[in-house]
Formats: structure tokens, C-alpha cells, sequence
């Protein structure tokens, strides 16, 4: 999952991108309002944590212009406001959720979760392809009985696969979507490494990793779950 958080409090950003990092969420962090809708405007991310009071430009006036780009884009909004007031106005111009400070990170990470099963229409934690099952909240993985120890980068990589079978991923989308813009920028070679890796782990189950030459990759399930 690839999210952008948008928070000008120095600890709480860093609290934040340490928590999602560290179960395999690549996280693009800004501090500024107005930085932020720039990035928007040309980039696609899977959830958005959004602070009300920032430099420059506001959460709230950047959720509006998000949402008057037709983005549906997740919108967790963070504010230290609890009025009722502010709940309704931020819900009513387009965030999903929203938190108030301080709060625990696992309920952060809760809602998150939350907001992309809906989001791909989907009830539980649990993603299957084939007989592969993929634990979100565990960050764990199965092939059958079996269960498979990968890095958490491999967890995030294979999650992205399974999440759409069928669907072609370039080297380029799935760069993006497992290294931040912050990190050193890998190589495509990093991508095959990976994806080398997770066919050898996930040897035997009734999904494959395709190569589809000159375009990508496809996850593509053989049989039923």
C-alpha cells in the first residue's frame, strides 16, 4: 500500500511513516499544504492521511480540490479539532474517516485497513488468490497449510499482485508502490530480484507470478481458492 501523509507535526509524521514502514507500507510524507496538493495533482496513492492545520494551504481545502478532481481517493483526516462540527464538515466535503489527536496507532492502522477493504469491495483481512491467503493485519502468508515467511517488502509486492489478478503491473508501478519517493531510487533489476524471490517461496501454489514480456507482471490464479 502506498500512502501519503500529510502532517507538519515533526514527531507525530515520524511515528507515523516508522509505523507503516515497518509493516511493509511504503509512506511519502509532506509538510507543507500547498506541497502536498502539487503531489496530488500528479500522483496516485492508495490512501491519504491528511492533517487539518498546515502551512500554506489547508486539509480541508486540500480534500475539496481533491475531490473536485473526481479522486476517490481514502482520506483519513487527523486533527487535533473534536467538535462535533469539525467531524461533520470534514465528512461532508469528502473524507472517509477521520481521528482525532492524540490516538493510538492501531487504531490509525485499523481504520486504514478498514478504508481499503471497502474500497476494493472486500469483507475481511483476508486476501486469496488461489490457494494463496494473505494475512493484511498479521502481515502473514499462506500457500495452502503451508506457511510462508517472506520480508515485508515481499508481503507488500505480493499483496499488490494478488489484490487484482489478471492485471498487468509494469516495473515502473511496482516501484512506485513498494519504494517511496524518499528512498534511494532502485533499479528495475530490483524488481526482478523480488519477483524471483517470491516465485521460489511460493513454489507449488495455485497462483503464479506471469511474466508478461514488455509490459509487466500478472498474478494468475489456476483453479478455484
Amino acid at each position: 500500500m502506498r500512502i501519503f501523509l500529510v502532517e507538519d507535526t515533526r514527531d507525530v509524521g515520524e511515528a507515523i511513516v516508522e509505523h507503516f514502514a515497518r509493516i511493509g507500507h511504503v509512506v511519502d510524507w509532506e509538510t507543507d499544504g500547498g506541497a502536498a496538493a502539487i503531489t496530488l495533482d500528479d500522483t496516485t496513492y492508495d490512501l491519504i492521511i491528511l492533517d487539518v492545520m498546515l502551512p500554506s494551504q489547508s486539509g480541508f481545502s486540500i480534500l475539496q480540490r481533491l475531490r473536485a478532481s473526481g479522486s476517490t481517493t481514502p482520506v483519513v483526516m487527523l486533527t487535533a479539532r473534536s467538535e462535533v462540527e469539525d467531524r461533520v464538515s470534514a465528512l461532508d466535503i469528502g473524507a472517509d474517516d477521520y481521528l482525532v489527536k492524540p490516538f493510538d496507532f492501531r487504531e490509525l492502522e485499523a481504520r486504514a485497513r478498514a478504508l481499503l477493504r471497502r474500497r476494493h469491495g472486500e469483507a475481511t483481512n483476508l486476501l486469496e488468490c488461489g490457494d494463496i491467503c494473505i494475512d493484511r493485519s498479521a502481515r502473514a502468508v499462506r500457500v495452502g497449510q503451508r506457511e510462508v515467511h517472506l520480508t515485508r517488502r515481499e508481503v507488500t509486492l505480493l499483496e499488490i499482485l494478488a489484490s487484482r489478478p489478471g492485471r498487468v503491473f509494469s516495473k515502473e508501478d511496482l516501484l512506485d508502490q513498494v519504494f517511496g519517493f524518499d528512498e534511494e531510487a532502485p533499479s528495475f533489476n530490483a524488481v526482478e530480484l523480488y519477483i524471483g524471490r517470491l516465485r521460489k517461496k511460493l513454489h507449488g501454489a495455485r497462483a503464479e507470478i506471469v511474466t508478461v514480456r514488455g509490459f509487466g507482471y500478472q498474478m494468475v490464479p489456476h483453479g478455484p481458492s
